[in-house]
């Protein structure tokens, strides 16, 4: 269109889809929002403390020094019509009051699970199931490993067959942006059947 001015034209916005990174405590969150976010990711982590001692389960993930607060936020650009707004959520229990709030206008969500500790993944598979909002669960392989393949994951988790399960490293921009490619494709899938 001759004398457009692209800031002001809508046409020429992209649309934007807001995505959840869900999961429980020390699955990764924090490390995939700044993995694979295009700007500096809005970060709100804090030291651990003795506070939290006996509060924080820390088995399995001792090395861990610091814990998201309030949220991350990230965004990646799929493509020049396509942005994705990433809402990392905190995953300890104590925490927990916030997902309500930052699930609203969310299309869809990651759960990050640690296989060493599936446990940890239960309440937010079970809090997108619930709220009926797709998601896909991404397995961060953490030391690079995957010591179990997706479906013995998805048995173990008892996640329904049409949540896919990927395996990825939450530390590689690469795996992380393939996970969101795939839960994208889910909800464009979803959308074409309804």
């Amino acid at each position: 269109m001759a004398g457009s001015d692209p800031v002001t034209d809508a046409s020429s916005a992209p649309d934007t889809v807001k995505i959840l990174i869900a999961g429980g405590f020390g699955v990764g969150k924090t490390t995939m929002v700044g993995s694979v976010s295009e700007i500096a990711p809005l970060r709100t982590e804090e030291p651990l403390t003795m506070a939290g001692l006996g509060i924080d389960d820390l088995d399995g993930i001792e090395e861990k020094r610091a814990t998201t607060v309030a949220l991350d936020f990230g965004r990646i650009s799929i493509s020049r019509e396509l942005v994705l707004y990433l809402f990392g959520t905190p995953g300890q229990q104590r925490f927990w009051f916030m997902w309500n709030d930052l699930a609203l206008g969310a299309l869809g969500a990651v759960v990050l699970v640690d296989v060493r500790r599936p446990e940890s993944s239960f309440a937010a598979i079970d809090f997108f199931e619930r709220r009926e909002i797709p998601f896909v669960v991404g397995v961060n392989g953490f030391h690079g490993k995957h010591p179990y393949p997706a479906e013995d994951i998805r048995d173990a988790l008892a996640v329904p067959e049409h949540v896919q399960v990927l395996l990825c490293d939450a530390r590689d921009r690469e795996s992380c942006r393939d996970v969101l490619i795939a839960l994208i494709d889910q909800l464009i899938a979803s959308a074409v059947q309804a």
